[in-house]
């Protein structure tokens, strides 16, 4: 089993919760409102052999996952019988971050209703300290982290060999806030669902061992753990 925990600002928890109900089969107002069509999407591309034994991969199988017990996910069910979501924490404040995850975050450049904001490059950084603390503070496989103030945020998925970090693909800034109208709040959202649908793809190729196909999404860092 692969258990995972994430620590999450601007995705509001959704990326846990997408988790949770993908594993659990939930229907209706329950469903997985984004995971399942990315399965579905990722799962039909093995069938037409996008992911067939014999293509060469730059990372070997050591160098993403540890203590898989499971094969090349092939189908819905040997995702969902080898997950599990140990918790799903929303931390928008930089107090949760030292009081909940034991963290030494840097000073925010603004704090609006307790909400920390930093910059893109710092929430590139404070999403990786999330991820790692997260992953460290309930032992578990994977960590994920995310946290945006102004820019496209900061997402880190984590695990004991590597941290894959990235950013969404869309540009908003929460210091509007004090001004908030219809327009901004539509790009702060489009911002939270392009980051939580980009981080779920981005799990399920490292739980596939694929880090060429996440080579090829955008602003992407991986950074090799020396263990």
């Amino acid at each position: 089993m692969i258990k995972i925990a994430t620590a999450e600002c601007f995705t509001h928890g959704h990326i846990g919760r997408e988790i949770h109900n993908f594993i659990q089969s939930y229907k209706g107002n329950l469903v997985s409102k984004y995971l399942g069509d990315i399965t579905k999407d990722y799962f039909k591309d093995i069938v037409e052999n996008k992911y067939a034994e014999g293509i060469e991969r730059k990372y070997s199988k050591d160098k993403c996952m540890e203590n898989r017990n499971l094969d090349e996910l092939q189908n819905l069910d040997d995702l969902r019988k080898n997950l599990i979501l140990v918790s799903s924490l929303f931390i928008p404040s930089v107090d949760g971050l030292i009081k909940i995850l034991n963290l030494n975050p840097p000073e925010p450049q603004e704090v609006i209703n307790g909400v920390k904001i930093y910059g893109e490059e710092e929430d590139k950084f404070v999403s990786s300290l999330m991820a790692n603390g997260v992953r460290e503070l309930l032992n578990v496989d994977i960590g994920i982290g995310t946290t945006a103030g102004f820019g496209r945020g900061g997402i880190t998925i984590s695990n004991s060999k590597l941290d894959i970090i990235t950013t969404a693909d869309v540009y908003a800034d929460l210091r509007i806030l004090t001004d908030i109208s219809l327009n901004d709040s539509e790009l702060i959202f489009k911002r939270q669902e392009n980051g939580i649908v980009k981080t779920l793809e981005l799990l399920l190729h490292l739980l596939n061992n694929d880090l060429d196909g996440i080579a090829e999404f955008d602003n992407i860092e991986i950074t090799e753990k020396n263990i």
